[in-house]
């Protein structure tokens, strides 16, 4: 595996090593057959090896669950992490693995924390509870959402802030919101303006103001392990890693 991966981007080991000081992801779509991620168990095995070879010792898992559109369930996700798990260690891979989910705000899920569901979060105890929204359009019920989720006894952390439109040039918004309580995730491919220039500015924006507590890299396919080759690269995710990050905690 490494190399190809070595054939593929052209470098040597040692442009890699930085991902070992970030430990864990905390964000990635790699369980098979769940949402837009791995398809399959040897895409997701694929995507499992790169991430390990590039330093990190431990994946959380975080399928979608959204609505009428991705159903996933507690039960159906962890009997996936199994089955990932089974083939880890049939290879011999040395990877811790861990699952939760990626909540997307919106009725389904308000109903779930009213009925006192069950929400697959991830940092054990500490509960944290990884929620996204639309991309361009703000939830007119999410500082009541996000009340809902600490008075459940979770801690909200808020996937990729720096990709949600409805908050550029609004950055007191954004930062009015992490003092709600709410922590911050980037995605590791913003610092390399995978998405756009403006998620690169708002990710900047972040770091500077020590407004962020984890990276995710909200792998999918290939082609976001791709853009990791150029984040470490990246002076911004040097700045990024002075920062006290949570990651390392997990």
């Amino acid at each position: 595996m490494w190399g190809s991966l070595k054939k593929l981007w052209g470098k040597n080991e040692a442009s890699f090593r930085s991902f070992a000081d970030l430990g864990a992801d905390m964000h990635s779509h790699l369980l098979p057959g769940l949402d837009d991620g791995a398809a399959t168990l040897e895409d997701a095995m694929q995507l499992l090896e790169a991430l390990h070879q590039l330093g990190f010792r431990k994946l959380c898992m975080t399928p979608h669950i959204m609505g009428d559109f991705y159903k996933n369930t507690p039960e159906a996700i962890r009997a996936k992490l199994q089955e990932l798990q089974q083939e880890v260690t049939t290879r011999g891979i040395e990877v811790q693995l861990a699952c939760a989910a990626e909540y997307y705000l919106d009725e389904w899920f308000v109903a779930k924390v009213e009925k006192g569901e069950e929400l697959l979060s991830f940092g054990g105890e500490r509960r944290f509870l990884l929620l996204e929204t639309s991309y361009m359009n703000e939830p007119t019920q999410l500082r009541q959402t996000i009340f809902a989720v600490q008075a459940a006894g979770y801690t909200p952390v808020l996937a990729h802030p720096e990709r949600y439109t409805y908050f550029y040039g609004r950055s007191e918004a954004l930062l009015a919101l992490r003092e709600t309580g709410v922590l911050f995730q980037i995605n590791t491919n913003s610092l390399a303006g995978y998405y756009s220039k403006q998620a690169k500015e708002v990710a900047r924006k972040l770091i500077q103001q020590k407004a962020v507590e984890f990276l995710g890299t909200d792998t999918h396919s290939m082609k976001h392990i791709k853009v990791l080759e150029r984040v470490v690269q990246e002076p911004l995710f040097q700045e990024a890693l002075k920062l006290p990050l949570l990651n390392h905690t997990l």
